[in-house]
């Protein structure tokens, strides 16, 4: 019997070279990108941010590696754009803008932590190419202490410089529940980052933090002991979908409920755990409505973190498997309505990252 021979369409040379090139830059992006693993792990860029230029004989010589390969490394730095390279002297410069996004721990701007993250992510393919087959998901216990210690250096530059500095100061009411003594649970608590800046900042208040990751947990009562708040911060593994254990002034989820297995059992049992006159900060993904309205790189990072973590675990126990662009506002509001919330108001900050809501019981 004859195959039947399929037209091809018509081809746009034009689009293919623009797509060709795009594809192009995203694979250069990804190889780049792997070198800024191997500078964050190494302490590369930190070297260069700290002791000034160098040559590759000065960078092996300060940060201990070998020669070899800082020269390999500096060469493809520069030239995705990451350093600058004067050729008379030979030495590589790390400009202070680029410091700020590569050096600077804690700092508003600081990547380190999503570059961490990529090595966990990409340890479960196998298990996630499983899953797109045949359905399901992969769970959190699949996943290294890299993720885990990524995704908590990742949010760390969030919670240091936006969380009592602007974040709780755009809410009064629950910034005063805090000064004169709240009981604060933070639910999904992982490696405690939020609650122990909080704890900090708010003395007089008592707090504690649930997770279902035994991982985040442990890593959690590490960074309380380090921060001298093991006395007063209590960390427990509880799956909070199935109650609170007590009544609180002031709960929150910090990018929680889109990776949740029950959101809507999550906001319910948030809203019992809450005192009449109780307040619930939600803060998620920053996405539309209409998932069509995602675009752009920042839309493609999130989508790229929902397939590889937060619809994946999810769906691994069955859940609803929102994915990281599964929380736009609206459903926010049908969640909390549906969960017996008064009220829903979404602060007017300038955060391309996050959506914050102040919700009342």
């Amino acid at each position: 019997m004859a195959t039947e021979q399929v037209s091809q369409p018509a081809v746009d040379e034009a689009k293919l070279g623009a797509f060709m090139e795009k594809a192009l830059g995203n694979l250069s992006g990804t190889m780049t990108t792997i070198q800024c693993i191997l500078g964050d792990r190494l302490g590369l860029f930190k070297d260069l941010a700290e002791r000034g230029p160098a040559t590759a004989e000065n960078l092996a010589t300060r940060a201990g590696v070998n020669e070899r390969y800082a020269t390999e490394w500096l060469r493809a730095m520069a030239s995705a754009g990451y350093l600058e390279h004067d050729r008379g002297t030979g030495r590589f410069t790390l400009p202070p803008e680029q410091a700020l996004v590569l050096a600077q721990e804690g700092g508003p701007m600081f990547f380190g932590g999503g570059f961490q993250m990529i090595p966990g992510l990409m340890a479960v393919l196998d298990d996630l190419t499983k899953a797109f087959r045949k359905g399901g998901g992969v769970k959190q216990d699949a996943y290294p202490d890299d993720l885990w210690e990524g995704m908590q250096r990742f949010s760390n530059g969030f919670y240091e410089n936006f969380l009592v500095q602007q974040w709780i100061p755009a809410m009064p009411d629950a910034q005063k529940k805090l000064e004169d003594g709240a009981l604060y649970a933070d639910v999904g608590c992982g490696g405690g980052s939020a609650l122990l800046k909080l704890a900090a900042a708010f003395p007089s208040s008592e707090f504690v933090g649930y997770d279902i990751s035994k991982q985040q947990l442990k890593l959690a009562k590490v960074n309380a002991k380090e921060k001298g708040l093991d006395k007063r911060v209590r960390f427990e593994h509880k799956d909070i979908s199935e109650g609170l254990p007590e009544q609180y002034d002031v709960i929150s989820t910090f990018d929680v409920v889109h990776d949740a297995v029950d959101p809507q059992g999550l906001l319910t049992a948030i809203r019992q755990g809450l005192k009449d006159d109780g307040i619930y900060i939600c803060l998620d993904i920053n996405c539309a409505d209409n998932p069509a309205d995602n675009e752009g790189p920042l839309a493609s990072m999130f989508y790229g973190f929902s397939v590889t973590y937060c619809m994946t675990t999810s769906l691994a126990n069955d859940g609803a498997g929102l994915g990281t662009c599964g929380l736009p506002a609206a459903k926010v509001r049908e969640l909390c309505e549906n969960a017996g919330f008064s009220a829903v108001k979404r602060l007017e900050l300038e955060d391309p990252f996050n959506n914050i809501y102040e919700i009342r019981a």
